[in-house]
């Protein structure tokens, strides 16, 4: 079984959706199992703490959790033309995990969902591809020859999943199918390289 982590954070629900379609895409292969986990917010007040559980939604992320994943989808809404605080503060406590390469070598890929056509789509999938690199994960990006990539006239890049939200917080049928290709992608390159090492 190949476990791909879905680590999001999702303000307004549309990155949340673009994760739990790429759950779907990831659990159409047999022998992947999908986790969906969210991250807390954060705070300019030091003594706000959250709640180990969040409220609603997919329980929180833990440093355990992504150590022992099999691939990894990342995603976050754009906040000038970069990743959310939230899950930038996920990630700035791998450390340990970079030190040991514990993720080096597996496969990663990574969406996002912006308030206006020109929000800055491209430049947040680069900034969540950034961290993921030094760590020696495999990117996965997706594939030109796809066709609702080529089609789309909201989200979609080659660089991951996107999302318009502008006027609509529904995804398009183009959007939703590229976030499902993601998750298919990430399973079957999880599954090749747990096997390619047995």
């Amino acid at each position: 079984m190949a476990k791909i982590l879905i680590v999001y954070y999702s303000r307004n629900g549309s990155t949340l959706k673009m994760a739990q379609l790429i759950a779907r895409g990831v659990e159409s292969v047999s022998g992947a199992e999908a986790m969906l986990r969210t991250v807390p917010d954060v705070s300019a007040v030091c003594e706000k703490v959250a709640d180990s559980i969040p409220a609603s939604g997919a329980p929180y992320a833990t440093l355990q959790e992504l150590e022992n994943c099999d691939g990894l989808a990342l995603g976050s809404p754009t906040h000038f033309g970069n990743m959310a605080a939230p899950l930038k503060h996920f990630i700035d406590g791998t450390t340990a995990m970079w030190i040991s390469g514990a993720l080096s070598g597996k496969p990663a890929g990574v969406f996002t969902s912006t308030g206006s056509m020109h929000g800055g789509q491209e430049t947040t999938l680069l900034s969540m591809m950034l961290p993921l690199m030094h760590h020696g994960m495999l990117m996965l990006s997706l594939p030109c020859n796809e066709i609702a990539l080529r089609e789309t006239v909201s989200g979609g890049t080659p660089y991951g999943p996107s999302h318009r939200s502008e006027t609509d917080s529904e995804l398009t049928e183009h959007e939703k199918r590229l976030c499902w290709v993601l998750g298919e992608r990430l399973a079957k390159a999880a599954l090749a390289l747990k096997c390619s090492r047995v």
